[in-house]
């Protein structure tokens, strides 16, 4: 075992990479194996729209050079209302806030190795105590954190986690210019994110404009292929023609054009965790998976997990006879329940209900949000029951009895 570290993190994504920052300030010995090379990171892996919120890139120091535009205002729309909610964010440079995060962490002392796939978990006595990668390499640790995504080999080998196909959401996205962000009829998208609930563009899903400036906007969609895309969606177009559709009929996109080589495709599972750890291991980041289910926010989460597993293994490592057992590193999914994603039952239930709603549901809803106080609107963000209950009404009911008659079948 001279190859042994005290941690190992499989995945330099904004989870994996996050953590082996946050270990390595505390002055741990970390190193992480990613798959890419370190020329091209993160050409295969640049997949995420990377709108964010202001509490992330305060809480995790995210510098100006990997931001995009920043946004005033969240809009949601529906196929003829729409709402406006005051809300600073950003829209990130992926590829470059993912290299920002590398090099960030190696300043502090973590050790990356690229193109080193990890393929198997080495066990001894039924427990992980190290990892195979790029074919028959090994190396040893004490944690090990698969921050890897839906592939999750390490996770799924050692029964922590349980990614139903069912569940997965897939997307598309461009980064396209000549978007007409104030456009007449619409709402004006200058400066802001915008989602979009309309089952003729996303049939079990929702889609984006966010603007990155000027007239460029990263424009996408993405579904489940759930009941409401059984009942909404048309089987014979892909998920490209679904985007291509939205392009010629929005007066906004009418003469967009995609920017070449800014075609981002990527995948999410929107379920509850199975589990988070067992011995020696912790699984972080859209392995677990962590991504909001409501809105799709995933980066804020991610990192949020990778922080407290990284909390987690420092515990773990305090006194002179290290403990990381099962049952010592599941503090990792108490703050992971309390800290990272609370009310996630609550939150993915309202998600499930959202996307079995028509197209008629989406209007009334948004006519519903522009009549809400604020401590409402706060509220059923946080899936508080009460603040929820205020956009109930007695035509819902048959969609009601339709979900739970879902959830007792499944």
């Amino acid at each position: 075992m001279s190859d042994k570290h005290d941690v190992i993190v499989a995945g330099a994504g904004p989870a994996g990479a996050q953590c082996a920052r946050d270990l390595a300030e505390r002055g741990y010995d970390v190193v992480v194996l990613e798959a890419e090379p370190e020329d091209e990171f993160p050409r295969q892996s640049n997949k995420s729209t990377a709108g964010t919120f202001a509490s992330m890139m305060g809480a995790f120091g995210v510098p100006d050079d990997v931001v995009m535009q920043y946004t005033d205002d969240v809009v949601l729309e529906s196929p003829h209302e729409y709402f406006v909610q005051d809300q600073p964010g950003a829209v990130l440079e992926f590829a470059e806030f993912k290299q920002w995060l590398v090099a960030a962490g190696e300043q502090q002392g973590a050790e990356y190795r690229f193109e080193a796939r990890v393929n198997n978990p080495i066990t001894e006595g039924g427990e992980i105590v190290g990892v195979k990668y790029d074919g028959d390499e090994e190396v040893y640790g004490d944690i090990i954190i698969d921050a890897t995504g839906p592939a999750a080999p390490l996770a799924k080998k050692l029964g922590v986690t349980d990614l139903r196909r069912s569940n997965q959401a897939i997307g598309i996205e461009w980064e396209m210019e000549n978007v007409a962000v104030d456009h007449e009829g619409y709402a004006d998208l200058s400066d802001a994110m915008m989602l979009r609930l309309d089952h003729d563009l996303a049939p079990g899903g929702y889609s984006w404009i966010f603007h990155t400036g000027a007239d460029t906007a990263k424009v996408g969609i993405c579904y489940i292929q759930n009941e409401s895309y059984q009942r909404f969606g048309d089987a014979s177009k892909s998920i490209d023609d679904h985007l291509d559709y939205w392009m010629e009929t929005d007066p906004r996109l009418a003469d967009a054009t995609k920017l070449a080589g800014k075609q981002h495709r990527g995948s999410a599972h929107i379920q509850l965790p199975a589990n988070f750890s067992t011995d020696n291991f912790m699984a972080i980041g859209d392995t677990v998976p962590t991504v909001d289910p409501l809105w799709g926010e995933g980066i804020h989460k991610c990192m949020e997990s990778a922080r407290a597993a990284a909390i987690t293994a420092d515990r773990c490592f305090m006194g002179d006879d290290r403990d990381t057992s099962a049952d010592a590193l599941s503090i990792y999914d108490d703050l992971w329940h309390k800290r990272v994603a609370p009310n996630a039952r609550m939150r993915l239930t309202m998600t499930q209900l959202l996307y079995l709603a028509s197209n008629e549901r989406y209007d009334r809803l948004m006519s519903d949000l522009q009549t809400a106080d604020v401590g409402t609107l706060s509220g059923a963000n946080e899936g508080g029951l009460r603040s929820l209950l205020e956009f109930v009404h007695t035509e819902d009911v048959p969609l009601l009895a339709r979900f739970a008659r879902d959830r007792l079948r499944a």
